[in-house]
């Protein structure tokens, strides 16, 4: 297998969703294009008027934070002092304006067509991603309720100690209603 069949896989893998948008961090990007981190951001400096926010944005610490518990290949972030930045397709589309050697116009193409890849299994699998959510959403009701009648039945039976209802046996006939509550009730009023 050659090295071309495998960068898609890992550049989808270290593409993100931060802010609800697709972006890959200038920690990956500079990987990807075989330059030091530094040097990638110190060209983007260096032309930054062709990167405006919706291009390109610096994560918050929170955000940092977020990304390093969650992504095993970035736990080198956790004690960096600097904030990285985070790169939307547009982005990713000017670093190759911008970083003008043979290798990042090959590198961006294959970024270009994971984030297309990306975009299309999204695409193709929303009506999935809705229905999971709808599952979800049920599952959190039926939670709730399941939550609501556990605790009015322990209501109920700490009543039902504090008053210490007499556990007589009653009578019954074919047809006939015995209701608990009813004997609760009687037994609650008795009192």
């Amino acid at each position: 297998m050659s090295d071309n069949q495998l960068q898609p896989i890992n550049i989808e893998n270290k593409i993100l969703v931060i802010r609800g948008q697709q972006v890959m961090l200038d920690r990956d990007l500079a990987e990807l294009y075989g330059v030091e981190t530094k040097r990638l951001n110190e060209q983007v400096k260096r032309n930054i008027e062709r990167f405006p926010e919706d291009f390109m944005f610096s994560l918050s610490k929170s955000e940092k934070d977020e990304v390093v518990a969650n992504c095993d290949h970035l736990r080198a972030l956790k004690f960096s002092p600097t904030l990285p930045f985070a790169f939307t397709e547009q982005g990713v589309a000017m670093l190759s304006s911008v970083l003008k050697s043979q290798k990042a116009v090959e590198v961006n193409i294959t970024i270009m067509r994971a984030f297309v890849a990306m975009r299309h299994f999204l695409h193709n699998n929303a009506q999935i991603f809705t229905e999971i959510n709808t599952i979800k959403n049920q599952l959190l009701d039926v939670t709730i309720h399941q939550k609501e009648s556990n605790r009015r039945i322990d209501e109920l039976f700490d009543r039902m100690d504090k008053y210490a209802i007499d556990d007589t046996q009653g009578i019954f006939f074919q047809g006939q209603i015995f209701d608990a509550y009813a004997k609760y009730a009687r037994s609650f009023f008795d009192y």
